[in-house]
């Protein structure tokens, strides 16, 4: 895949392969006018989440939007969809506690203007069928990229992670309540200039509303150079909770499936995340985070709701 050709699409005249600024995925920055835009990939409902960010800025969200260009914008370019934002200056995200609570207000507010059914048509959120099968493999591979960078895993992980399989029929009969949300809430997400701007909402979906809580306890400071290399501590997760519990008031349904969703997020987004990635393991920063969600998962009672 060319960037060259993915710039050249929305019309901008380059002639030498553009370098991603972001090491996972192309995203590549240029001048537009005078303006800096990041070309990047959203996802195949390009037009759906469009739609849902717009809204969320119409409310006063600082999210990013697509720039207004003389050609579409979404484009798809061989099979996968593309989208020109604003490129936003601010400072990173360092884990203040003032920084954890302006985060926690901000997704509290987007949850606050969910709609009470999926009417943007986003991705629905349909993963409960992970087997016994899937664990033992992964937890193969994620022993086996522990053990090459000098580390034990706890056995407990792999009991754990078998339990929560048995939760999957359980989470798909609750009928949870719901909310459209970027889903992908953390702090490599967010510039702060100084209050938090989102500037990845290109994993928009129509997802269990604990679910998403869970994936921002879990991996808020994942992939990111200037955040701390743990999970967040119980006195900063209670931070976090009093931000979003402004907008937001929990039913006791979310707070009876809320030690389970928590390991049934790791089961889905963390899991898999330290499988796949042997070469994570190699880095401090991830490493250090990987074995704090061990941990994590060994005993999490105390992050609650």
């Amino acid at each position: 895949m060319s960037g060259i050709e993915i710039l050249n699409i929305f019309g901008f005249d380059v002639e030498e392969e553009p370098v991603s600024i972001y090491p996972y995925s192309p995203v590549y920055r240029v001048k537009y006018g005078d303006q800096d835009v990041v070309i990047k990939r959203t996802q195949s409902r390009a037009e759906s989440v469009m739609s849902y960010t717009n809204m969320l800025k119409d409310k006063g969200i600082n999210v990013v939007t697509p720039v207004k260009l003389q050609v579409d914008n979404p484009q798809k370019y061989e099979d996968t969809n593309y989208v020109v934002y604003p490129f936003i200056e601010g400072q990173k995200y360092s884990g203040k506690d003032n920084e954890i609570y302006e985060a926690g207000k901000m997704l509290g507010q987007i949850h606050s203007y969910s709609p009470v059914s999926n009417e943007y048509n986003l991705l629905e959120y349909d993963v409960y069928d992970f087997n016994e099968e899937e664990v033992e493999e992964s937890m193969e591979a994620i022993i086996q990229h522990a053990e090459k960078a000098g580390i034990s895993i706890d056995p407990g992980l792999k009991t754990k992670l078998l339990g929560s399989v048995a939760n999957q029929q359980e989470f798909y009969d609750a009928e949870l309540p719901h909310v459209a949300t970027p889903h992908d809430f953390k702090a490599n997400n967010l510039v702060l200039i100084p209050e938090p701007y989102l500037i990845d909402p290109d994993n928009a979906g129509w997802i269990p509303r604990i679910f998403d809580l869970a994936l921002a306890l879990l991996l808020f400071h994942n992939e990111h150079e200037e955040a701390p290399d743990q999970v967040f501590t119980i006195d900063e997760w209670e931070i976090f909770i009093l931000g979003y519990k402004e907008y937001i008031v929990l039913t006791d349904q979310e707070k009876v499936f809320w030690e389970k969703a928590k390991q049934h997020v790791f089961l889905d987004e963390v899991m898999w995340l330290m499988a796949e990635y042997e070469e994570d393991w190699q880095k401090t920063s991830q490493q250090k985070l990987f074995m704090s969600l061990t941990h994590f998962m060994r005993d999490s009672a105390n992050y609650r709701l």
